[in-house]
């Protein structure tokens, strides 16, 4: 029931849903609804209403499980971009932990056959109460949902939210297609040799759900306990796109893409050159950004605001020697510390981008990056947000926040 050809299925369809809004920023992402069809139109992932009688459900249910258990770096590594290292695990966007969530029917269904060997009973979806005496109470979804859930099940598909709002949903489909076909494929393997397929059926949904019931989580995915838990469970946490990329060339990736046509090996080592070299060149243009925006916006500003407080202290000791002059003195004192750090640490940032430029080789580049100018970059930025949260409006040299989100 399943074709694969190259990086195309005719059977898995896909819908990007943008999670931004109008104006575009730090945080925003992107979507990715899947699913998987037949060739005349049937969903594949649709339960039903009673998901523990559904066999086929049961069977693609599990195979996607192992799949993303199995491959999950992958998939970590589809998502990558330098923006989607400050987003993901923000508590406003998916951890960088890989876990599915299936909500508390589906689970409870697993939970049975894991335990039991046989499931009898769905839960059903209940009504969910607002509280709000003038509202209606609704139907509750059994699948339920969850924000924090980097790969969720959303009644009749899967959402895989890490995608970057930036980026393409080519490579994330692309990952997505190659790792279930892989796990129908052994699936099939073993049914088409099986004297009693519904029996081989059975144990092989049983094997699936219990060999990777690790990577289903329905908890709350930015929680400190979940990121112990996942360690203890041995799923990777890859927190940065530079360790994500050696993903794709991995024995166990390069075959997996070989078997299936979907890439060559050098096709995959050229890919991990570009993206390193593409988050180099990321990190270097942000870099040089925020040095020009701090020597020649931010700290004028800064020195004109402490003119000004300067100004204000001696005019008014002028005029009322008595007079308490201890705010401007106090605000002088932070500010003018403040403008000393932020020469400081954008000396450093312009010193070691200039020396990061130099390095050889694009992964040992794109490593200098991370590693040294990044942090580089935190530390110019800490003096300067504390600034603007001290400079009078008129003089800082560019909007905030509050300004593009609600006077734009």
């Amino acid at each position: 029931f399943f074709f694969f050809n190259d990086t195309a299925t005719t059977e898995i369809y896909t819908l990007s849903l943008h999670d931004a809004l109008p104006i575009c920023v730090n945080g925003s992402g992107k979507h990715n609804n899947w699913s998987i069809t037949t060739d005349d139109g049937i969903n594949l992932l649709d339960p039903g209403k009673t998901p523990h009688e559904n066999v086929q459900f049961l069977m693609v249910l599990t195979c996607i499980l192992k799949a993303v258990d199995e491959h999950a770096d992958l998939l970590r590594e589809s998502a990558a971009d330098p923006g989607n290292d400050h987003r993901l695990g923000a508590n406003e966007a998916p951890p960088a932990i890989i876990s599915v969530f299936l909500g508390e029917q589906l689970e409870d269904v697993l939970e049975q056959l894991i335990s039991t060997g046989t499931a009898t009973h769905s839960k059903a979806g209940g009504v969910l109460h607002t509280g709000v005496k003038r509202l209606p109470d609704f139907a509750k979804d059994a699948t339920d949902r969850n924000r924090t859930s980097p790969f969720a099940f959303t009644g009749n598909k899967f959402e895989f939210r890490m995608v970057g709002s930036r980026d393409s949903i080519a490579g994330p489909n692309v990952v997505l297609n190659t790792i279930v076909a892989d796990a129908f494929s052994q699936a099939c393997d073993v049914l088409e040799k099986a004297d009693d397929f519904e029996l081989a059926v059975h144990d092989l949904i049983k094997e699936y759900a219990t060999d990777h019931q690790r990577i289903v989580f329905n908890g709350n995915g930015y929680s400190d306990e979940w990121v112990a838990e996942a360690e203890r469970r041995g799923l990777p946490n890859i927190k940065s796109m530079v360790d994500a990329i050696p993903a794709i060339t991995t024995d166990k990736a390069v075959k997996l893409y070989e078997s299936f046509g979907v890439f060559t090996k050098a096709e995959l080592e050229s890919r991990a050159e570009v993206e390193y070299e593409a988050y180099s060149k990321m990190i270097n243009i942000e870099a040089k950004t925020m040095i020009d925006m701090a020597s020649k916006q931010i700290i004028p500003a800064v020195i004109k605001y402490t003119t000004q407080l300067a100004g204000s202290l001696g005019a008014v000791k002028a005029a009322c020697p008595e007079a308490d002059t201890s705010v401007q003195t106090e605000l002088l004192t932070e500010t003018s510390a403040l403008l000393s750090d932020m020469k400081v640490a954008l000396a450093a940032l312009t010193d070691i981008t200039e020396k990061t430029a130099g390095v050889s080789g694009a992964e040992a580049q794109a490593h200098a990056y991370h590693d040294k100018v990044v942090p580089a970059m935190a530390a110019l930025r800490a003096p300067a947000d504390k600034l603007e949260m001290i400079v009078d409006k008129e003089y800082w040299p560019m909007p905030s926040y509050g300004d593009m989100i609600f006077e734009v």
